[in-house]
């Protein structure tokens, strides 16, 4: 039985050690993946809290009845 990533159609060179890069990329990979949502969540929370200091606020008047 082979190695199944071999009969997945990718190549050896990829997958043999090439001085450790191949480990490299194995670990950074997921963390500047992470590194980008963090980012992105960072970015959402501070449009919304711009967008919510620029809204007009509602006053007392604007919550009584208009009767």
């Amino acid at each position: 039985m082979g190695n199944t990533l071999f009969g997945a159609g990718i190549p050896a060179a990829i997958v043999a050690h090439q001085g450790g890069w191949d480990e490299i990329l194995l670990v950074l990979g997921p963390m500047a993946v992470i590194a980008g949502l963090l980012w992105l969540a960072k970015r959402r929370l501070t449009r919304a809290e711009q967008a919510r200091s620029e809204s007009p606020r509602n006053t007392s008047d604007d919550l009584s009845p208009s009767a």
